[in-house]
């Protein structure tokens, strides 16, 4: 492995507590994959737009070492049984529980979320570690499958690693994005080629150190750090699946990329998520629950909510009260749990929110709170921020914003609000408000997202780990979590052993009689429970 000379190439670093260094951040970014000593790629920290460390700036020709280290190590790992696997993934789960202030620290420095956003992170590696630790063994066993022909045909499901997966992660959720898609291709028996965002490296660093730590031997993993458009093509041209997260139009590029090898691909997307305010919703659990699923993350959380579906009875009320709470976020660039919306994360983002936001105002939307930058609390600092009147033609009303802002509409009727909430070309994750679960869940069925949250905004779905999460339409292809996300990450191979009569016509039949004692076999079958 190479390294940056990140140390010379910033002199005076200002990072926030004793546990980051700028020697630890130099140790992390040894971990990259090189080839050969490269340029330093500088890490800004959104808090103050400083620069506080650099890793090394990878080429294609780093990429393709990854890749042969990684295919090198791969076939001894897959030869490992599965509760070894899975015991690597248990011992991270302690490791990040027991670690989890640096990695805060890590999270918070370079993303520039609230601690209380970047907490989450640590809870979802957690959760995806114990989940797949304890049920890949049982996903990956052989199964018995139903013969052609019962009692003649034993028939068996077996599950193979892909190979050596390729993962690319985005900036919002550097840890659990940078990782946790890594943990069920790595307990399949794959080894993984991951890039995390040029913006945010340490935190997949960092959790590769810990996975080291936790017994993955040395290979299986690699870390590459660099521009995506400079390493996106040659990691998806090396990669025998690819786990995509980011956006949209990227992706399809990706998608081409990935079927032009006829190689598999998961991807999660854009969104333009909807919350439905029904009726009947207990607005003293709507208007908080609406707050966090809109300003979670600064809203840079792809299941986060932009738009809000209210029923008019409960409009007036609703307003008042979100807008009201929305002003009374805590705004803060502290390394503690004080604050409830920490910055967006470059110049770039707040770019986009301060055009929607103008774009929407000037073309005669209404600001109930917020709309402002703060550059009192730090450079890239807009609060939080709530618009009526949004109408079609301006930008936000279908673009992804992916920031602090979010738009309220008045609906008179459950249908109304559901054919609204629909009309859009991504379907990620929506959510339902309600004072009864059972009318919720009606609702939800018929919402075009791949989840749906009924009386909470994101973590209800995102959590269950044993369900598949991904999106409708625009928003994704595949899915991550339960049995899926981990099957996917294989090759699954159908093996079937043949016993007495073969499936051919005997030498007493002639194809002709064959083929009316077959079809009148297959008549009776129709009408026996169990069996296909």
């Amino acid at each position: 492995m190479g390294t940056a000379d990140a140390a010379g190439s910033i002199p005076n670093r200002h990072l926030p507590t004793d546990r980051l260094t700028a020697e630890r951040l130099d140790a992390l970014a040894t971990r990259v994959a090189t080839a050969a000593r490269r340029e330093p790629l500088v890490v800004e920290a959104p808090f103050t737009a400083e620069a506080v460390g650099a890793v090394p700036r990878c080429t294609a020709d780093d990429v393709a070492v990854a890749f042969e280290r990684a295919r090198h190590a791969q076939a001894g790992w897959a030869a490992t049984p599965v509760a070894e696997r899975a015991a690597v993934l248990l011992r991270l789960h302690d490791l990040v529980l027991d670690r989890q202030g640096e990695v805060l620290d890590l999270i918070q420095l370079e993303s520039g979320k609230a601690r209380r956003h970047a907490y989450e992170e640590v809870l979802d590696v957690a959760l995806c570690a114990r989940y797949y630790a304890h049920t890949a063994a049982r996903a990956l066993a052989p199964r018995r499958r139903q013969g052609a022909i019962p009692g003649l045909t034993e028939t068996w499901e077996h599950h193979h690693p892909k190979g050596v997966v390729g993962i690319i992660s985005p900036w919002n959720y550097p840890l659990t994005l940078g990782i946790s898609d890594a943990l069920p291709a790595l307990v399949a028996g794959n080894a993984v080629v991951t890039k995390p965002d040029q913006r945010t490296p340490y935190s997949a660093l960092w959790a590769a150190e810990l996975l080291a730590e936790a017994g993955l031997p040395e290979g299986v993993l690699q870390v590459v750090t660099g521009a995506g458009t400079e390493l996106g093509s040659p990691l998806v041209e090396g990669a025998d699946f690819v786990m995509f997260t980011g956006s949209t139009a990227v992706g399809r590029s990706v998608a081409a990329q990935a079927a032009q090898r006829l190689v598999d691909f998961s991807m999660e997307l854009g969104g333009k998520n909807a919350l439905l305010v029904l009726d009947d919703a207990d607005l003293g659990k709507a208007v908080p629950g609406a707050i966090r699923a809109s300003f979670s993350n600064t809203g840079q959380l792809c299941i986060s909510m932009e738009r809000i579906y209210v029923a008019g009875s409960l409009w007036d009320r609703f307003t008042r009260e979100f807008a009201d709470a929305a002003r009374k976020l805590r705004l803060s660039a502290a390394f503690d749990y004080g604050a409830d919306v920490g910055s967006l994360a470059s110049a770039r983002q707040l770019a986009t929110v301060e055009k929607h936001v103008d774009d929407a105002v000037g073309h005669g939307a209404t600001v109930l709170a917020g709309g402002r930058t703060r550059p009192d609390v730090g450079p890239y600092f807009y609060e939080p921020t709530v618009l009526t009147d949004v109408s079609e033609g301006m930008e936000l009303c279908r673009e992804e914003t992916f920031g602090p802002v979010v738009s309220l509409y008045r609906v008179e009727s459950e249908d109304e609000a559901v054919a609204r909430a629909n009309d859009s070309e991504y379907g990620l994750n929506f959510s339902v408000w309600t004072g009864d679960p059972r009318r919720g869940k009606r609702v939800a069925a018929r919402l075009q997202a791949g989840t749906v949250n009924v009386n909470e905004g994101y973590a209800a779905a995102w959590a269950s780990m044993d369900a598949p999460m991904g999106g409708f339409k625009a928003s994704g292809a595949g899915r991550r979590h339960g049995e899926h996300g981990l099957l996917k990450y294989t090759e699954a191979q159908t093996i079937a052993v043949q016993r007495g009569m073969a499936i051919a016509p005997p030498p007493f039949l002639s194809a002709e009689r064959y083929a009316k004692v077959m079809t009148q076999a297959l008549r009776l079958l129709k009408r026996v429970p169990g069996v296909k």
